[in-house]
């Protein structure tokens, strides 16, 4: 029984895969927040283009009758 325990114990494959998990959900978590980060600067980023061009653009002429 204590060789059971004994060996139980000095097996680690199940603690390094735990490791591994934790590393690639933190991984993830960051991707994660990267992205949100980076949309919403883009978005702020292309709607401040657009805003640019409609005042620059000139108003649409009136077709003649």
């Amino acid at each position: 029984m204590f060789k059971l325990l004994k060996k139980f114990r000095k097996d680690e494959k199940g603690a390094t895969a735990i490791e591994y998990g934790l590393i690639a959900a933190l991984v993830s978590i960051a991707a994660i927040l990267a992205m949100q980060a980076l949309g919403t600067s883009l978005t702020n980023m292309f709607t401040s283009v657009s805003g640019k061009l409609d005042e620059s653009a000139p108003a649409a002429a009136e077709p003649p009758a």
